[in-house]
C-alpha cells in the first residue's frame, strides 16, 4: 500500500477534480501490473495497471488506495471491470467518500464474490488526498494558509520588508505546494506591494490559478500577475468595483467574480463557494496578516503550513502572521490538531489542521 500512495502521487496537481489514486496487481508474490491516475479525464489507475497486466490478472490481487468507482464520469466505471478481468482478490486504503460511491464499489465486488480487505494504511490515505475528502462532500475548497515568519512571529519588518524570512529550501518547498494546489489566494494588499508573479517554479510543474481578493478593484493592469496566462487569473471583487474596468479585465480573458460584501470586503464563505461551483478543490493563502486573519476569524481554515525561521525582529508595529479580531480569551484559542514538526535547512516547518 506504500508503494500504491507513492504510485498516487505522481499525479500530484494534476488529477483535480479528481482524488490521486495509484494501483498494483500482484500475482503469486510478483508485480504483474501498476499504474496512477495520471490526470482528470484520463484512464483510472486500476485499469492503467489491469490493461498492463492483461491475462494475467485474473486471480490476481488489487492493491488501491481508494475504492473502485461505480458510477459514469468523464471514463466508464472502474468495479465492474476489475470484476470483468477476473481480479480475485482487493485491497482498498479507504472507502471513496463521493456520495455516488460511499461504498458502492465495495459492495458491487463483494457481491460479484471477490474478496474485498478495506482500511489499510487508511489515515495515510486520506491524508493524501484530504483536499478531494473536503470538496466532494461539500463542494468547498481545502484551505491552506501558508506562511514564512520569525520566531517571534512577525511576517515582515514594520517597513513591509520580507525578503527573505525564510531559507531557500523552504522557498522551493513553497513552490512544490503551489505546484499541488489548484489555485493561490492573495489580498490585493500584497499585489500593491511585492508585485509578485505567484508561479510554480518546479521542473515540470503547472502554475495553479492566481485569486486576488480586491474589494474596490484596485488591481492595476499591468500587474505581473497578468502578464501570462490571464485566463488563470481571478479578481474577487464587490458591487464597489468601477464596472468599465471590470469589462476591460474581462476582454483580456481575466475572470472577475463580483461577489456579496462583508465590512466593505469581499464575504469569504460566498467566495469559497463560488469557488466550489467552478471545480476548484484547493487552495493555498499566501496572503499578509489582514488576509489571513479574516480567514481565522470566518473559521475557514483547514490547515497550516507556517515555515518558522530562527530569527527576531521584536517591535509591536510589524506585522503577525494572523490580524483579524482574534480571540479575546485563551480558551477561545483555536487548537492545531495532527501537528507535524519537521527542519528545512535552517527553519522549522510546523503543519497542522484547523478543520478536523
Amino acid at each position: 500500500m506504500r508503494r500504491v500512495l507513492s504510485l498516487a502521487r505522481k499525479g500530484e496537481g494534476r488529477t483535480s477534480p479528481n482524488p490521486m489514486v495509484g494501483a498494483i496487481l500482484v500475482k503469486n508474490r510478483r508485480i504483474i501490473g501498476q499504474g496512477y491516475h495520471a490526470k482528470a479525464g484520463e484512464p483510472h489507475a486500476e485499469i492503467v495497471a489491469l490493461e498492463q497486466a492483461g491475462a494475467k490478472a485474473r486471480d490476481a490481487t488489487l492493491y488501491l488506495n481508494l475504492e473502485p468507482c461505480t458510477h459514469y464520469g468523464r471514463t466508464p466505471p472502474c468495479a465492474p471491470r476489475v470484476i470483468g478481468c477476473g481480479v480475485k482478490r482487493v485491497v482498498v486504503g479507504m472507502k471513496d467518500p463521493n456520495p455516488l460511491v460511499q461504498g458502492k464499489g465495495i459492495a458491487i465486488l463483494r457481491k460479484a464474490g471477490v474478496e474485498v480487505e478495506v482500511g489499510v494504511l487508511e489515515k495515510e490515505c486520506r491524508d493524501l488526498n484530504e483536499e478531494f475528502c473536503k470538496y466532494i462532500v461539500m463542494k468547498l475548497p481545502f484551505v491552506i494558509i501558508k506562511a514564512a515568519a520569525t520566531l517571534d512571529g512577525k511576517i515582515a519588518t514594520r517597513t513591509g520588508d520580507s525578503k527573505w524570512i525564510s531559507c531557500e529550501r523552504s522557498r522551493q518547498q513553497v513552490h512544490r505546494l503551489r505546484n499541488r494546489v489548484d489555485g493561490i489566494v492573495v489580498g490585493i494588499g500584497t499585489i500593491l506591494k511585492d508585485n509578485p508573479l505567484l508561479t510554480s517554479r518546479v521542473r515540470g510543474g503547472r502554475d495553479p490559478l492566481r485569486i486576488v481578493l480586491d474589494s474596490r478593484l484596485r488591481v492595476p493592469e499591468n500587474a505581473k500577475i497578468m502578464e501570462n496566462s490571464p485566463s488563470k487569473v481571478i479578481i474577487a471583487t464587490t458591487r464597489a468595483a468601477p464596472l468599465e474596468k471590470v469589462k476591460r479585465l474581462q476582454e483580456r480573458g481575466i475572470r472577475v467574480l463580483i461577489l456579496r460584501s462583508k465590512e466593505q470586503k469581499v464575504d469569504l464563505r460566498s467566495f469559497l463557494v463560488r469557488l466550489g461551483e467552478m471545480g476548484i478543490t484547493s487552495l493555498m493563502v499566501e496572503g499578509g496578516s489582514g488576509v489571513n486573519g479574516s480567514f481565522l476569524d470566518e473559521g475557514l481554515v483547514d490547515k497550516l503550513i507556517l515555515f518558522v525561521a530562527p530569527r527576531l525582529i521584536g517591535d509591536a508595529r510589524a506585522p503577525g502572521i494572523f490580524g483579524g479580531k482574534g480571540v479575546s480569551r485563551i480558551e477561545g484559542a483555536r487548537p492545531l490538531k495532527d501537528v507535524e514538526v519537521t527542519r528545512i535547512g535552517g527553519d522549522i516547518l510546523i503543519e497542522g489542521y484547523l478543520g478536523r
